[in-house]
């Protein structure tokens, strides 16, 4: 069994930086997890009538509702077998904003149904959304998002783009500085910026059974439909 990103990438994945490979090689088979922690230089959000969006979103753990600099980051990334017996990687990411930590919440699976990784957002797996994965300049990793959809009991349907963002991750390795780079930035394609940040961080990677999937890490609830 190969991690859900090399799934992901196929034969591109060889092409990576080998500390970007070795990041998003874990999973289930490696018996590895990540953690990686940093300080993300800019924390930054759009213009001011997107923040009540922002606060709603930020309530289960979707969006990132404050701005700020320097601010300490961690990133968990912990794989484990769901309810519905699928391989799943977490990638919660705390931001230690002054007064209140922030998270921004989200579980990854791939889907051969839908021939991508699928992310589950927040702390109920609300919204589902296609990624696609390319590889950069200097082997970095490439994120972007695709259809999101909404799911709540009977309910499953489309977002429109109308309302929905769209997501991109660029995350490469300094070989100077020995450090892991990233920079995320969502956008609506009528109202323009809605969020992101960039910054650095170090990782380590450690036994996933040891380290194990602490309390509050996996989601409230898990959606079966990809």
């Amino acid at each position: 069994m190969t991690s859900i990103f090399q799934r992901g990438l196929g034969a591109d994945f060889d092409r990576l930086h080998p500390q970007i490979r070795r990041r998003f090689s874990i999973g289930l088979d490696s018996a590895q997890a990540c953690v990686g922690r940093g300080t993300m230089d800019r924390v930054w959000h759009g213009r001011s009538f997107v923040r009540p969006f922002l606060a709603l979103g930020g309530s289960r753990n979707i969006l990132l509702p404050r701005a700020g600099r320097d601010v300490p980051f961690t990133i968990e990334n912990v794989p484990y077998e769901d309810s519905y017996g699928r391989e799943t990687v977490t990638f919660v990411r705390t931001f230690g904003f002054p007064g209140r930590d922030l998270r921004f919440d989200a579980t990854m699976v791939y889907s051969a149904e839908r021939g991508c990784l699928v992310d589950y957002l927040g702390t109920h797996q609300h919204l589902a959304t296609d990624l696609r994965l390319a590889v950069g300049a200097g082997g970095a990793l490439l994120i972007r998002s695709g259809q999101h959809r909404f799911r709540e009991g009977p309910v499953d349907v489309r977002v429109p783009d109308l309302i929905g963002g769209d997501a991109l991750v660029r995350e490469s390795y300094d070989d100077a500085a020995r450090c892991f780079r990233i920079e995320v930035s969502v956008t609506n394609r009528r109202f323009g910026p809605l969020f992101g940040y960039r910054g650095s961080f170090t990782a380590d990677f450690v036994d996933a059974a040891e380290h194990g999937v602490r309390d509050g890490l996996r989601p409230v609830r898990e959606e079966a439909r990809p």
